[in-house]
Parts: structure tokens; sequence; C-alpha cells
């Protein structure tokens, strides 16, 4: 399977030996390495060859059959194809599959809803909020108001009651409910509310939940948000890319505006195609299966962190993702996830609730289950990778060769390539 992707490597080497090498150097970093970063995964087959393929040569500005170049009657095919996959695979009526990434989407939904200086709110990117949810140093904090939201310092969970009390004090234009380090479940009935009490649009950033939202694993914020974006490469294993979806017409005109002519220009075909091939693989009952695995395997991850004597914030995780104090062990986040990288366990950083350290320093790690998932990992080797982590936390130098070890097993024991 694999195998017949992986030899365009050969082909490159004919023309660009230096390039064809780095390539072939991250192919073995992978399948030598057990990867724990919740926002990615590895692609099937047939959705990394769909990004390989001649559509990458066509230019398609413009919505199918409203195109401002000529030639565009199949890539009009194919992008109608991915629009009624994901409407069906999300129960909603609209849907825009040309972001280049997620946070394209929110720059286009920004675009659409508000001007320069609106007020718009968000949770705290300390508090697992995400940089396109108005961080100072992203263009979204640049053009927009941005306030933010927190957790409640006793529980790290959302308070909803804090929530609504900035919205009505400031009554935002637009609140986002999303994160990309938050492991609980987002209450998407009661932002909504909050957003209708002060007469802002709600958008919902489901980037990393969006596997679990359209096999019904996490409730679905259809029906609530007035617009919902997210990635197409976390949980939901497809490409590098996003996806604007929406019930109302007039709030998907204004989001197809936004997106082209207001904050894109041509789009990536190839990337397209590989979002349709990813919906039609999330539309199936061996994918909904995997979904499940996913979160089994992140809370017995959690379960057995804690067992190892770990601050797992939250003390679980109802997704994908696990997020670490690493306070107790006095050990920076930076600091584990170079010791990580020595044993081949691949992870990253991240700031938790209150941190005093910045984001290159961070006093958390945050782990997640996609991945490992994807290769066939079980509940049961959960434990071992508890234990790898606690090793290198934990008198490295001492540790380093029976993590090494432990690691070696659990990879030879599910291949990838």
């Amino acid at each position: 399977m694999y195998e017949d992707v992986l030899n365009v490597v050969s082909l490159i080497k004919k023309y660009d030996e230096e390039v064809a090498n780095l390539i072939e150097q991250e192919q073995n970093r992978q399948k030598n390495c057990i990867n724990l970063i919740a926002s990615e995964n590895l692609t099937s087959p047939a959705v990394m060859a769909a990004m390989g393929s001649v559509l990458t040569n066509k230019y398609a500005e413009g919505r199918p059959n409203e195109r401002f170049y000529g030639g565009c009657q199949f890539v009009d095919e194919i992008e109608n194809l991915a629009i009624n996959r994901a409407k069906k695979l999300f129960n909603c009526n609209f849907v825009n599959v040309q972001p280049h990434s997620g946070s394209s989407a929110n720059a286009a939904v920004y675009y659409a809803f508000l001007e320069p200086n609106d007020t718009a709110l968000a949770l705290s990117l300390n508090d697992g909020g995400h940089i396109s949810h108005g961080c100072k140093f992203n263009s979204s904090g640049k053009l927009y108001n941005f306030i933010h939201y927190n957790v409640d310092k006793k529980t790290n969970l959302i308070d909803y009651d804090h929530l609504k009390k900035i919205a009505e004090e400031n009554k935002p234009k637009l609140i986002v409910a999303g994160a990309s380090s938050y492991p609980r479940l987002v209450d998407f009935e009661a932002v909504s509310e909050i957003a209708k009490k002060v007469g802002a649009i709600f958008l919902a950033d489901i980037a990393h939940t969006a596997g679990f939202v359209c096999t019904n694993l996490h409730p679905s914020p259809v029906g609530f948000a007035d617009v919902i974006t997210t990635t197409t490469h976390k949980t939901l294993r497809g490409p590098r890319g996003g996806l604007i979806l929406c019930n109302d017409p007039e709030i998907a005109e204004k989001v197809d505006r936004a997106v082209f002519p207001g904050t894109q220009g041509g789009f990536s075909m190839h990337i397209i195609a590989a979002k349709a091939v990813c919906f039609k693989e999330a539309s199936t009952q061996q994918f909904k299966e995997y979904q499940q695995n996913i979160i089994k395997n992140s809370k017995k991850l959690a379960e057995e962190l804690l067992n190892q004597g770990f601050n797992v914030l939250t003390k679980g995780t109802d997704n994908h993702l696990v997020l670490i104090d690493l306070k107790n062990f006095n050990m920076t986040g930076k600091e584990l996830e170079d010791k990580l990288d020595k044993i081949n366990i691949t992870t990253n950083k991240n700031t938790i609730p209150n941190d005093k350290l910045r984001a290159s320093i961070t006093s958390g790690l945050r782990v997640g289950t996609p991945a490992i998932t994807t290769r066939g990992f079980k509940e049961q080797e959960m434990k071992d990778i508890a234990k790898c982590i606690f090793l290198a936390a934990s008198n490295f130098e001492k540790n380093k060769e029976i993590a090494l070890t432990i690691v070696k097993s659990l990879l030879d024991k599910h291949p990838i390539y």
C-alpha cells in the first residue's frame, strides 16, 4: 500500500537528490518514532496519492461552475463531490472546502463578520485556545479586539459563567468556542445561548475534534453554532487543509465571498481531491471504530500517566489529547520534549493554565493518540508509553537505554511503511 506512494522518492531522486534524501530521512523518522503530537496523523495511501496527483497543475479561482479560468469541468466535479460528502458527513447544509488551513478558515470567518477593531471573545491561548483565536502575535489579534475567557483555576474546565459575564460586559460581535489543548467536551449549547443573548455570531472551531463530531462521539456544534471551522488533518486523518460549515444560506454566501476573493486566491485542487477521499473514508464504520479507539487509548494513557505520578490536568480526557503539568517533576515542557525525542517519542511542549513560562519553554506537555492509533496501538500499550515518558522525566541518562528498548519493541510491532 504505502510502498506505491513512497516510491515517489525514487522518482524525485533522479532530478533532485538533495530533496529526495531529506524526504527519505523524514519518512524514516516517522517510521521510527512514536508520534504523540495531538495535531498530527498518518494519512491513508489514497489521500497521499491524491495530494501528489496532476490536480496540483490546475488553477481554479472561484466556486464550482463559476470559475475565473477555463478547463475546470473536472475539478468542478471533484470540488462538488468533496462538498456533498462533507455536508452528509457533518449533517449540515453548506460547506466550503477551499480554505488552505484551519487558521485560514478562521481568518475568512473573521473577515466575513468583523470589521477591524471589532470585539471578539475566545478561550485564552494559555488555557487551551489557539493562536488564530486572537493571539496578539497573530493577525487575528492585530486586526480585531480579541478579549479572552478562561478555565476555572481549580478544575481547569471552561468556566461558562465567567464566559457569560465577560460576554455581557463587553458585547462581542463574535464568540469562538474551540481549543488546541483542551481535553474535555465543549458545551456548544451553552455558548450558543450566551451568543444569542448578547447578539454575537457564534463560531465553533472543531479542528481537533472533527473526527469525533462526524462519528457522533463528541457533541456536534451543528444547530448551535452559526458557523463551524475545522482542519482536515488531525482526527479526520486527511490532508493538511481547512473546512467551513454552516446551515444558513446568508451566512454561507458571506463565508464563500470571504474565502474568495476575500482572503485567498487560487485553491489547491489536489488538496480538495484529497479532502474528498478523506470524507469518504470518514463515512465508514471502520473509521468510527478507529475514532473510538483513539478515545480509548487517550483515556488509558491519561490513567497510566496518573499512575506514574504525572499531574494530568482535569484528571483525564474526553478526546484525543492529554495535557500534563510538569512542575512536580521540576522540569519544563521543552526539557521533556527534548528528552523524549532522544528515545524516539515525539511530543510537543505546551502552555498550561496560569503558566509562568513563555510558550517556547512551557510548564506543560501535550500528548495525543491519533497517529499511534492509526498505527494499530491499543490500550494495553499505553502503559508502556506512559512508563517511557516517566523514564525520560526521571534520571534520563540512567533510563535512556531501557526506554529505547521498549520503544523499539512497540514500533516493530506496529510498522507503518
